[in-house]
């Protein structure tokens, strides 16, 4: 599976997820981002043996060239043996073949350079979405972590509260009557 399409699913799911009311944390669903977080980790290895077959086409591309510089080598050995009399010739062959020894290298070296700058593309953005999904992750953990209590219900005998011994008034505060005029509560 595309690494890009799970990532697209993670932040599906923390686009679901439930807000909680006046903070910017969401509850995301643990068993469903857990089996995403699960695929990732079997599709990061698609992705690196996508590189890997990237980096092997980049070498069966350099096999193929010095083949083909060496296939080119021979022909000119072959012909400058065939002209041995004609000095002019052999040179010329040999020029010509040292040229295309030289062009296959530099093509060589372009192949290697191209694929190099591709698997490098390739596993920068493989860093940037693991990045951006181990942010996102780090974010459900810490809202998970720092999530509000549920509010509890008290009973209306139990809602008087206690005021500390420094405070003005020394009598407990009682809810079930409106609060004495000037008071500062």
């Amino acid at each position: 599976m595309d690494i890009q399409h799970l990532v697209d699913r993670l932040e599906d799911l923390i686009d679901e997820g439930r807000h909680l009311f006046g903070t910017k944390f969401t509850m995301v669903d643990e068993e469903r981002a857990l089996e995403i977080i699960d695929q990732m980790r079997i599709s990061v290895p698609e992705e690196i043996e996508k590189a890997a077959r990237t980096i092997q086409q980049r070498d069966r591309v350099l096999a193929e060239a010095n083949e083909e510089a060496a296939r080119i080598v021979q022909q000119a050995r072959q012909h400058s043996e065939d002209l041995v009399d004609e000095q002019e010739m052999v040179k010329q062959a040999k020029v010509r073949a040292e040229y295309v020894i030289e062009q296959a290298k530099i093509e060589a070296a372009k192949i290697t350079r191209e694929a190099d700058e591709y698997v490098l593309v390739q596993l920068s953005q493989l860093e940037q979405q693991f990045t951006h999904t181990l942010d996102e992750i780090r974010n459900g953990i810490q809202i998970m972590q720092y999530e509000e209590p549920a509010a509890v219900e008290v009973e209306p005998e139990q809602q008087t509260v206690e005021i500390e011994q420094n405070d003005v008034s020394p009598e407990p505060i009682n809810f079930d009557r409106p609060a004495p005029v000037g008071s500062h509560i």
